[in-house]
């Protein structure tokens, strides 16, 4: 690792999450346990604010409860903090994080169709897009969708909540898909 590795400044791109994450894996390359910090901190959109705690979209988390839901001890969470801060290209990038309400685990109380996809190749180009196609052509308003991006997350899949309830001929089309390995609906 550079000795100047904290002057570093990269600039992201939306489609450019892989510079990120290598910026992250080197960073943490001699922590596996701060690397599992800001791995849980990026998987659940939870930042780092200029004093140093973890947020949830301005709102401080305690260290003890990320340490203790990650098996980890909160002086490890509260290093990663301040370890992100140190590096002005992580710093930008988990001082702008933003958690987002999750609909999938309450759709079906308000009415709305989860659809899960589990893809053959997370990193292959058109899966969403394959996927939205094929739900706007049977005029279904689409809700949310999230996408776990495969170089955060173990099990990358594609998660579309729609209104009302699809036609089954929708997840005949879906299951059809070349790129799409399982459907869970």
């Amino acid at each position: 690792m550079p000795k100047n590795h904290h002057q570093r400044t990269l600039i992201y791109n939306e489609s450019d999450l892989t510079g990120m994450w290598s910026e992250i894996l080197e960073e943490f390359a001699d922590s596996p346990s701060q690397a599992k910090v800001a791995r849980f901190l990026l998987e659940n959109g939870f930042g780092v604010n200029d004093d140093g705690k973890v947020v949830a979209n301005g709102v401080e988390i305690p260290a003890t409860h990320i340490a203790h839901t990650i098996g980890s001890d909160r002086r490890v969470v509260d290093a990663t903090a301040r370890r992100v801060l140190s590096n002005p290209a992580l710093a930008a990038v988990f001082r702008n994080l933003r958690s987002t309400p999750d609909l999938s685990r309450v759709g079906r109380s308000l009415g709305l169709s989860v659809i899960t996809v589990i893809p053959r190749n997370a990193q292959e180009k058109g899966i969403v897009g394959a996927v939205v196609r094929a739900i706007v052509d049977h005029d279904l308003g689409i809700r949310q969708i999230f996408v776990n991006d495969p170089y955060f997350s173990e099990e990358p899949r594609l998660v579309i909540i729609v209104d009302g309830t699809p036609p089954a001929v929708l997840y005949e089309e879906l299951r059809s898909l070349p790129m799409v390995q399982q459907l869970i609906i």
